[in-house]
């Protein structure tokens, strides 16, 4: 099933009430054309089982670039060595305009594709599709009691960062376009116009939907400092990875790419996330302020995240060595 006759399908479904009233079509005349429409997008499906688009990747996921919870998905298929296509969307479009929220992985099961949303359900998904087929690549991947409990926890710190960076870069307009993808020539033309034209309206959409405020963003801050806290403590025992042990797992890595946002270390993003990197002395002075008491309040937190991140460039295998 290609995309294009969809897209043509729901454009012509989006228009069919200016259809009706342009021509003036009775009862009858307007519920034949729904029927029509159903027809032709059973043909659509019927023809994407029977004569499948050739050269469509087995794997897509989409994503916007400067994403934590996406890092966290990308480097973990990164790490599998996994083949997939990656469809970067601008900034807050997808979940606005389309009700889509990142990331969602789109692969192929058998004659059909399916989708996969929220980091935590993709994880798991990849552990129990690769798990059995290649067991020392996947390994990393292996869930436990401990390391789901500790993955919610690492989720809402995540989420707890989306509020913290929002209240710092909201009220500035060219430093959120740019954290967006307006300036990332590696997005679609019409998608960068689409983030600055509705920014005001995106702007207030995001402010309502994360509660923004100077409340909402003390309690973030006290949250994210607990878990920090908790991960240094940690590691205080010295440890090479959260939940003790030599070698990296899936939660390591996922509080590495979540703190990425702040950190931003080498490699966050793998490569994909230049065109939207916002540098710390171009951010506002409390958010200057908020990283540099982090670096300095949790040492060890901050060296495991850097260390966590040059494994990318070490094989599955290899781990954290002392």
């Amino acid at each position: 099933m290609t995309e294009m006759p969809l897209w043509i399908h729901r454009t012509v479904l989006l228009c069919l009430p200016l259809i009706v009233a342009w021509f003036g079509l009775s009862f009858v005349s307007a519920a034949l054309l729904i029927v029509l429409m159903i027809l032709w997008r059973w043909l659509i499906t019927l023809k994407g089982l029977i004569r499948p688009a050739k050269n469509q990747p087995e794997m897509v996921l989409s994503t916007i670039s400067a994403s934590h919870f996406v890092e966290k998905v990308r480097w973990c298929m990164d790490r599998l060595g996994l083949q997939y296509t990656e469809r970067p969307a601008g900034g807050t479009l997808g979940v606005f305009l389309l009700g889509r929220t990142v990331p969602v992985l789109r692969f192929k099961t058998g004659l059909v594709y399916s989708n996969i949303g929220n980091s935590a359900e993709i994880l798991a998904y990849l552990w129990g599709r690769y798990a059995a087929s290649m067991p020392a690549a996947a390994a990393f991947l292996e869930p436990s009691t401990e390391r789901r409990e500790l993955e919610n926890e690492l989720d809402q710190y995540g989420v707890r960062l989306q509020v913290w960076v929002y209240y710092h870069i909201l009220p500035d307009r060219q430093l959120t376009l740019q954290a967006w993808g307006a300036n990332d020539p590696s997005l679609p033309r019409y998608q960068r116009l689409m983030l600055r034209s509705c920014f005001p309206v995106q702007k207030f959409l995001i402010r309502k939907a994360f509660r923004i405020s100077p409340i909402a963003y003390a309690k973030a801050v006290e949250q994210i400092e607990s878990l920090l806290a908790k991960t240094e403590a940690s590691l205080g025992k010295g440890q090479k990875s959260l939940l003790g042990g030599q070698r990296i797992n899936y939660t390591d890595m996922s509080f590495a790419a979540l703190s990425g946002l702040w950190l931003q270390p080498d490699l966050y993003g793998g490569g994909k996330a230049s065109g939207v990197k916002v540098e710390l002395r171009q951010a506002p002075m409390e958010m200057q302020s908020d990283v540099q008491r982090w670096i300095d309040r949790y040492p060890r937190s901050v060296e495991f995240i850097r260390d966590v991140y040059r494994s990318r460039l070490r094989s599955p295998g290899d781990g954290i060595e002392g």
